[in-house]
């Protein structure tokens, strides 16, 4: 029986991380390249650009509620204050998946790496 190849072993034990330019071991890497690193610093900043486009969501909301439908404050307040807490937590998780796959569909090389510092030495033959 013919055994599948896994992706993994067409590339050699230690990768270059696409996105920070640091050489790791193959298993630490996933299917675009990126180190494990790379990828929380990607679902950080997609978390905090979905809490802010669930906060413009959850306010353009509330706008369009005081000012369009003018609700009678007497009719459960609370009931339009659940509906903005749910718009701004929906809004934030769906902007947090787009802006995860949208950084991760554009796949920019080595937009996290940081450049070496004093009295770095050049090369991948350190210590060989």
């Amino acid at each position: 029986m013919k055994r599948e190849a896994d992706w993994r072993e067409r590339f050699p034990d230690d990768v270059t991380c696409v996105r920070c330019l640091q050489v790791k071991p193959i298993e630490e890497l996933d299917r675009l390249l990126w180190c494990d690193d790379c990828q929380l610093r990607a679902r950080r900043r997609a978390a905090m650009r979905g809490w802010i486009s669930g906060g413009i969501l959850a306010l353009v909301l509330g706008l369009y509620i005081w000012l369009v439908i003018q609700p009678d404050l007497t009719l459960i307040p609370s009931a339009w204050a659940a509906t903005l807490l749910v718009a701004f937590y929906l809004g934030a998780r769906v902007a947090r998946e787009f802006f995860y796959g949208l950084d991760r569909m554009t796949n920019r090389r080595a937009a996290e790496a940081m450049p070496p510092g004093p009295g770095a030495t050049r090369g991948h033959d350190e210590g060989r």
